[in-house]
């Protein structure tokens, strides 16, 4: 039993140290004078979609893909909620509606990328929400392409920052396991 006590406590400890890094380590929005090919917002939080449209009004890249748009939103919807001129919507804004998780978006935004021909990405996104969004766009796309993290702030206080950690752990975890399993089935 004591021993089963010590190793949830060496659990707990390691938790915690893994979320006190996490917080460290969230990205900062990103300079308007840096440059890349496209701008990725993924949709789920506010200030995304607004950061992403101001980053492409300041040509700070060519166009703009929004991933995880919800089926049902048209264009001039989204348009008229961004306050965006429709000759700049038709243009340079593409909405990306087959995403409905991390994972999606991670694919559609490689999709949208190789199809353009980009080698650079700035990717717009809460910053609680950026590790684990980095992680799905690196494992997709080449390593060619460039990313630039552009956080929003967090929206969700505490309770998002530890939904987004545990996530990302998650995530962090199949990772290792399915590298460790690639590795026993190469022996």
């Amino acid at each position: 039993m004591r021993v089963l006590l010590k190793l949830a406590l060496a659990v707990l400890l390691l938790w915690i140290a893994g979320f006190v890094a996490f917080m460290l380590m969230l990205p900062d929005p990103a300079p308007l004078d840096e440059k890349t090919d496209g701008i990725v917002v993924l949709t789920g939080g506010p200030g995304r979609l607004a950061r992403g449209v101001e980053v492409l009004r300041e040509g700070s890249a060519e166009r703009l893909l929004v991933s995880g748009v919800d089926p049902v939103v048209r264009p001039v919807d989204l348009a008229t909620e961004l306050e965006v001129d429709q000759r700049l919507f038709e243009c340079c804004i593409d909405l990306g509606k087959r995403a409905a998780d991390t994972a999606g978006n991670g694919a559609e935004i490689a999709a949208w990328a190789r199809t353009r021909g980009y080698s650079s990405l700035r990717v717009v996104t809460a910053a609680d929400h950026m590790p684990r969004a980095l992680i799905e766009l690196e494992r997709r796309l080449e390593d060619r392409v460039r990313i630039l993290p552009d956080a929003v702030p967090v929206a969700g206080g505490i309770k998002s920052l530890l939904r987004e950690y545990t996530k990302f752990s998650a995530r962090r975890i199949a990772e290792a396991v399915a590298t460790v399993e690639q590795g026993d089935s190469s022996t």
